[in-house]
């Protein structure tokens, strides 16, 4: 009696082990029939059974084609029996995906992020003009603000002029010019203002709170 045990580490291991060990043993015994009218006829009462263990899935596109899919991973692709789609290939299964590209295309700079590589693109496929002048000095003063948000020291224009020049690929050329970016106290008087307001703000509550009768 003892001998007629079996355990988990010692039977099949599982391809898809949400279905359990009944259905594998039916998809093993499919594999074993001699004739493949046979194997058709056990094959689509398996895929009824399997489509009963999942009923969530009979409103998802392509249902059938699922299922039919499963039952040729789990018998290994070894399952002689037609199929009313195209059978997968182990090859197919197993094959890695391309690995993802990495967002970032200039992790030099990456204190600019990747919205003033964007609007550079932009800038480059403008005609020369006022419009364009306008722009390149609008994304050269984001960048200096950029710059100032990572590195609490100022920082001289021709830094700005020099990233910039690297980053629109030779393009965008501002070294020689004579108009200077906006001052980094006016870049960052806007956000001094927004903390300073907080503040009042903050302090004004704790006052009316301190007033409030408490019960």
């Amino acid at each position: 009696m003892i001998d007629d045990l079996e355990y988990n580490t010692e039977r099949e291991h599982l391809i898809i082990p949400e279905y359990g060990r009944h259905l594998q043993k039916m998809i093993n015994y499919a594999k074993e029939l001699p004739t493949k009218e046979e194997r058709n006829k056990v094959s689509k009462a398996i895929i009824s059974v399997m489509g009963n263990l999942q009923p969530h899935l009979r409103d998802v596109p392509d249902f059938q084609h699922k299922l039919w899919d499963q039952l040729f991973i789990m018998s290994d692709f070894d399952l002689d029996a037609d199929s009313p789609y195209e059978k997968p290939s182990k090859e197919e299964l197993t094959s890695r995906p391309e690995p993802l590209k990495y967002p970032q295309n200039f992790p030099k700079y990456r204190f600019y992020g990747n919205n003033i590589k964007t609007m550079i693109d932009v800038a480059n496929t403008w005609e020369d003009g006022e419009l364009k002048e306008a722009l390149v000095y609008t994304i050269a003063n984001h960048m200096k603000k950029c710059f100032l948000n990572w590195n609490k020291d100022t920082v001289e224009d021709y830094v700005i002029f020099n990233h910039l020049f690297e980053l629109s690929g030779g393009k965008i050329n501002l070294k020689e010019s004579k108009e200077a970016l906006s001052e980094a106290s006016n870049l960052m008087k806007s956000k001094k203002k927004y903390s300073s307001n907080n503040k009042k703000h903050h302090k004004k509550n704790n006052n009316s709170n301190r007033n409030r009768k408490r019960y």
